[in-house]
């Protein structure tokens, strides 16, 4: 498969721990281009992060050992710049905006098609 030049050298972190999903992503986004790599959980997430340097970490929220909100908490610590998208099936109006008040952003997974999510990571990188 032919990679796009535009995204080449652009290291996507997926943290999910629903390996289909997970692995539907992963194949999506190496399809366009992108490097990937991925962790389980949360703190599999801040060890991959800090080894890896991504340049967008895409993370479910719910996960085992340490969710999803604590894993970014823990990357902004040697980090403030990566960006962080939160892939969730949340709506409660409440819990999202507590996300964007931290300065994280999110996407609903039942609202959107995997060719969705990634027009939004390009979007957050400035390939698009």
């Amino acid at each position: 498969m032919a990679e796009k030049i535009d995204n080449i050298g652009k290291k996507i972190l997926i943290v999910e721990d629903d390996e289909d999903f997970s692995s539907i992503l992963e194949l999506k986004f190496k399809s366009e281009g992108f490097s990937v790599v991925k962790a389980g959980d949360g703190e599999e997430g801040v060890v991959i992060a800090e080894k890896e340097k991504p340049d967008l970490i895409l993370s479910d929220i719910l996960m085992p050992k340490v969710d999803g909100l604590e894993m970014a908490k823990k990357i902004r610590l040697s980090d403030k710049n990566v960006p962080i998208i939160f892939l969730t099936n949340m709506k409660d109006v409440a819990y999202t905006r507590s996300i964007e008040e931290m300065g994280f952003h999110y996407l609903v997974k039942a609202d959107l098609r995997i060719s969705e999510i990634v027009d939004k990571v390009k979007e957050k990188l400035g390939l698009k």
